[in-house]
């Protein structure tokens, strides 16, 4: 009988030729390991992944507890005025221009890079986050919690943006050409009549809920991204019931509104944010992944 060779260290138990540093690509060409680790950073993430990701995102939101949620729900109320101070300060500064609404709205996106970036709880970033986990698993039980999630960040944002509106109403802390553009901002939002502020905070929802599907796939671009969508709902003239209610708050303070008002800009604002977020883009999202998961 032949004498069988000794099997070299290493060698898998196969036979095949161990290939630690490369292997072979659809063509035959050799991929060493760095090549391959190229090739895996370079390529899109699916869509199921992304879909994933936001989905453990928002069970990560559902488990959290009721303190945490409330404070993070206030601090993003307070930092989502700086939208509106951003916004207000290229206003103040900028000449009179056809072309000065398009630069000014670049200002909006300041209170959204904070809260995104901070991890802090905004309501219409919730309205996706939250709603995907419940709709992956169908039962009552998630839905109920989805209801708790929104209801404790919806009234910890308003809090903070009637805080910040108030502060900022105050006079003390603007210069008086800051706080002469805000009332301007403040006044042209409220004017908008109900009913398109119920179709515009479709759209506003829908691109909100556009930036968290964006978001995993943006790694270094993250900054960027926010800052352009954001610029989107400001220079469309959408609106956002987060970051509206501080120009609601202050409108009220300066005279120009009631607090009925108010009322009128949150209840049609809040509904078509809710329509663009979930029961649009989100339904959306997770009818193109459905058959994958």
């Amino acid at each position: 009988m032949a004498r069988q060779p000794e099997r070299v260290a290493g060698e898998k138990a196969d036979n095949k030729s161990p290939i630690t540093e490369e292997r072979l690509g659809n063509e035959g060409t050799r991929l060493t390991s760095d090549d391959l680790a190229e090739v895996d950073d370079r390529l899109r993430l699916k869509a199921v992944v992304v879909y994933e990701i936001i989905r453990q995102e928002g069970e990560e939101e559902l488990a959290r507890g009721p303190k945490s949620l409330w404070w993070s729900g206030i601090a993003a109320g307070l930092s989502i005025g700086f939208s509106v101070l951003g916004e207000a300060l290229f206003r103040a500064y900028l000449p009179e221009s056809p072309w000065r609404h398009l630069v000014e709205n670049l200002g909006y996106g300041v209170g959204f890079l904070i809260v995104i970036l901070a991890r802090q709880q905004l309501f219409t970033e919730n309205t996706l986050t939250a709603v995907l986990p419940a709709i992956s698993t169908g039962k009552r039980h998630t839905y109920l919690c989805v209801a708790r999630l929104w209801a404790i960040v919806f009234c910890a944002n308003m809090i903070g943006t009637f805080v910040f509106g108030s502060a900022i109403a105050s006079g003390f802390f603007l210069p008086p050409q800051v706080y002469d553009a805000v009332g301007s901002l403040s006044i042209h939002m409220m004017e908008i009549p109900h009913h398109e502020m119920f179709l515009r905070g479709i759209l506003a929802g829908w691109i909100v809920a556009t930036l968290v599907w964006l978001l995993p796939s943006a790694e270094n671009s993250q900054v960027a991204i926010i800052l352009l969508m954001a610029w989107l709902i400001a220079a469309l003239d959408l609106t956002h019931v987060v970051a509206g209610s501080v120009e609601a708050v202050f409108a009220v303070w300066i005279g120009h509104s009631s607090v009925l008002d108010v009322a009128a800009f949150l209840i049609p604002t809040l509904l078509g944010n809710i329509v663009g977020g979930t029961a649009l883009f989100a339904l959306i999202a997770h009818a193109q992944v459905r058959k994958e998961i």
